[in-house]
């Protein structure tokens, strides 16, 4: 299964990448199907962080996979974040991207949630230029799920992996 999540998403970024909507959505709607309920994946939001590290400023609980080189120093890794206000239960995919070139960089990225028992949702954050020598982070909507949850992630077609569960 985890397999199968990883390969999706990054499918799904590939497809975006070549902006390929019509295939994407065939992608999106065959692959949810398969997975659960049927719905089309949620835009994501890019937030940049400048030189600012987004997981040592945050106040909530992250759980990332390991940082995958995507190209000459460009690094991304996806994570699984709990919120730490509140009841704890609002919970968030993220892929952060490290951009240590001297110029621009463009990502497209997307990730899932999901939990021991399936699926909770997807989100693809469209392309976007990740600023030079800096940090961005594509997010998805913040849902209330009280279980664990950990999220794969891809960008620019490149597989991130499964983060450990939050």
């Amino acid at each position: 299964m985890k397999l199968r999540r990883a390969q999706g998403i990054t499918t799904r970024v590939a497809r975006t990448v070549a902006g390929s909507t019509a295939a994407l959505t065939a992608v999106v709607g065959l692959s949810l199907a398969a997975a659960g309920p049927a719905a089309a994946a949620e835009s994501g939001s890019w937030r940049p962080y400048g030189n600012t590290n987004p997981i040592t400023s945050s106040s909530s609980e992250w759980r990332c996979a390991g940082t995958i080189h995507i190209e000459t120093d460009v690094l991304a890794q996806v994570c699984a974040v709990r919120a730490s206000n509140g009841n704890g239960n609002g919970v968030q995919g993220a892929v952060i991207v490290r951009n240590e070139r001297s110029s621009s960089y463009r990502a497209t990225a997307a990730m899932d949630l999901a939990n021991s028992s399936g699926y909770l949702n997807e989100w693809i954050c469209s392309s976007s230029g990740v600023g030079a020598n800096s940090w961005s982070v594509c997010f998805g909507r913040t849902i209330n799920h009280a279980a664990p949850v950990n999220s794969a992630g891809a960008i620019n077609g490149v597989s991130l992996g499964i983060s450990p569960s939050v």
